[in-house]
């Protein structure tokens, strides 16, 4: 009878760790805000983890959802290697930046325009972890970039510090004019005596 518990005992646990591994799921990791100007090229970062070895079947899916919530667009897949879109906005202007390696499934969208500003996504699966979060990624593409407190503090500090480097170098050079005047004038007067 003792056999019996034991076995049913090890069924029901080996019955739980099999639901876990099936539970197991790609974790998906992106900036959640990324402000690029106008007409620049902006990398979409976006890298996974997986409780599983990176496998053939690993897939990529970037989509684009319009601030205007319009319908999703394509931008870019991955199965083996890189597939860019064939139509859209984004034909001809965007590029893979990944390395499955380490984890990494970025893309670079050229030539940034008003109009793509919206939510991007990034999805992976690596079979058998077919399931997990998506990443988003919101872009503002503007027109200028915005002139900060951190950017004014720097350029004031900056500015500081060259005008102190300028004070100093001239009070030195003054110095060693006044001296070597001095020194002319003890040798003058040393030569008339």
């Amino acid at each position: 009878m003792r056999g019996r518990t034991w076995l049913g005992a090890a069924l029901v646990l080996g019955v739980q760790l099999r639901a876990l591994w099936l539970a197991a799921a790609v974790e998906v990791r992106t900036a959640k805000e990324v402000v690029a100007v106008n007409g620049t090229n902006q990398r979409l970062k976006c890298t996974f983890s997986s409780s599983s070895p990176v496998s053939q079947q690993l897939s990529v899916s970037w989509n684009f959802q319009p601030e205007d919530l319009s319908s999703h667009e394509p931008v870019f897949y991955y199965l083996k290697e890189p597939y860019k879109p064939p139509s859209g906005r984004f034909k001809e202007r965007v590029t893979w930046d990944g390395n499955i390696e380490r984890n990494d499934v970025s893309i670079i969208i050229w030539n940034l325009q008003p109009s793509d500003n919206g939510t991007f996504t990034c999805q992976v699966t690596n079979w058998p972890d077919v399931y997990g979060t998506i990443g988003e990624v919101r872009l503002r593409v503007v027109q200028k970039v915005s002139f900060s407190e951190i950017h004014f503090l720097a350029v004031a500090i900056g500015s500081a510090s060259v005008l102190m480097i300028i004070v100093v170098t001239t009070v030195i050079i003054c110095r060693q004019h006044r001296r070597k005047a001095r020194d002319r004038r003890m040798e003058a007067a040393d030569t008339e005596l």
